[in-house]
């Protein structure tokens, strides 16, 4: 009777575990190891920070392109009810025989224990702990701007305007209805829809991709082109094609939008490091503010403004790497510097058929109590500035962005493909 009173006093039931201490950080630890908040990572003193500093970025400072300022460490703990239903349900979550079978989920982080190099599935547990990393669960971007850029001559090229918004259907933690939604008739995990305003040689196209809850099942998207005035079906090779001419490929939206059987995943060891994770209270923010919000967007500096200008945290963090198995597929790997408190994907680096380093993608993600006042509270870390950088091309696609967390009166019919040429500012 003692016991069962104890674990209802806690929050717990009998046969649950209790992962809460996976969503906390060592702040005194991190504090310890990082440089002084405010330093400047420059060509000169790079060396100094170089087991901090993936190395790919260490060439980037060392030839000019950029320099990094170091950033206070800060806790950035998920939803308590994401939390709440990794201790309910996380520990019966397991994979199947097969590469992108998984079996028994609900919500929560999938795989809460900490990980090993002695399991042989790891990556693809990471790989699952990655897609239902908690970022709400659903979420708009009503503004979103994307720059091409010439890194060789240093000059904008092109300037496009999307909205974006992504809804989860199933294993929903904070709004209703919980678990899933009540209307699900494609099977859906979750689907995004991205519409673009201007230039007006792009003005009306729009996407929208399904996710499938299962991972078997073949990819689903469609793209209204307003040239045809009709709706056409995304082929899978086209995931893998430039998308409007960036740097970006469908495929790298939300940082890997594929399916996980698709590739083979290898888990590589933790590492302490640099990670662009901030508030962006404290940023030194661009004049540009939102239509309809008291929102400055975040700016960017250094080689053809390429990068965020932002600050970097110290982070604990698990490398992944994934392998296409498509012979066709353009790129050889992926690898992934996944934040370990969060599981989302900071930093990311792509590397072409012949091995060599093609692209860096960086995701600036700052802290939701410190963002746009409706975010405050929400736990999740918010997506607020992003770039693709070709480093062969010397090329790069820049990202500004108002997220918005858990947006009310969002609604499943928004995501159906007989909408898409019928939406409009």
């Amino acid at each position: 009777m003692f016991v069962m009173l104890l674990l209802s006093w806690t929050g717990q039931t009998s046969g649950q575990e209790n992962y809460s201490n996976i969503f906390s950080i060592d702040l005194e630890k991190l504090t310890e190891l990082s440089p002084p908040v405010g330093t400047k990572i420059t060509s000169e003193n790079v060396d100094d920070y170089s087991d901090i500093i993936d190395s790919v970025l260490i060439e980037q400072i060392k030839r000019g392109d950029v320099e990094l300022e170091v950033g206070e460490p800060f806790s950035l703990e998920p939803h308590a009810a994401y939390i709440a239903a990794t201790n309910k349900d996380g520990g019966q979550t397991k994979l199947g025989a097969e590469v992108g079978e998984l079996l028994d989920y609900v919500a929560g982080r999938p795989f809460p224990d900490e990980p090993s190099l002695d399991d042989p599935r790891m990556g693809e547990k990471m790989a699952w702990n990655m897609r239902y990393a908690y970022g709400g669960d659903n979420g708009a971007i009503p503004e979103m701007y994307w720059y091409y850029r010439d890194m060789k001559q240093e000059k904008l090229e092109r300037t496009l305007e999307f909205s974006a918004s992504k809804m989860n259907f199933m294993h929903r933690v904070v709004m209703d209805p919980t678990p899933n939604t009540e209307d699900n008739s494609y099977k859906l995990q979750s689907a995004i829809h991205l519409e673009a305003y201007e230039p007006p040689d792009v003005s009306g196209t729009a996407i929208l991709l399904f996710f499938s809850d299962d991972d078997h099942e073949v990819e689903q998207g469609w793209m209204y082109v307003p040239l045809l005035r009709r709706v056409r079906r995304v082929a899978t090779q086209q995931k893998t094609d430039s998308f409007l001419g960036s740097d970006i490929m469908i495929e790298d939206f939300l940082g890997y939008s594929g399916r996980i059987k698709d590739m083979t995943w290898s888990y590589l060891g933790e590492t302490y490091i640099l990670l662009p994770v901030y508030r962006h209270d404290e940023m030194e923010l661009t004049d540009k503010k939102v239509r309809k919000y008291d929102y400055h967007l975040i700016d960017f500096h250094g080689r053809a403004d390429c990068y965020p200008k932002i600050t970097w945290q110290l982070r604990r963090a698990h490398i992944v790497e994934a392998q296409p198995l498509r012979e066709s597929h353009p790129i050889s790997k992926r690898r992934f510097y996944v934040d370990a408190q969060t599981n989302v994907v900071p930093l990311g680096l792509i590397y072409d058929k012949a091995g060599e380093l093609w692209k860096i993608g960086i995701g600036g993600v700052s802290h939701p109590d410190y963002h746009l006042a409706e975010n405050k509270g929400s736990g999740a870390p918010v997506l607020d500035s992003s770039v693709m950088i070709d480093v062969q091309a010397r090329h790069c696609t820049t990202i500004q962005m108002l997220t918005r967390i858990n947006v009310k009166r969002m609604k499943v019919k928004d995501f159906h493909p007989g909408v898409l040429n019928q939406r409009g500012r």
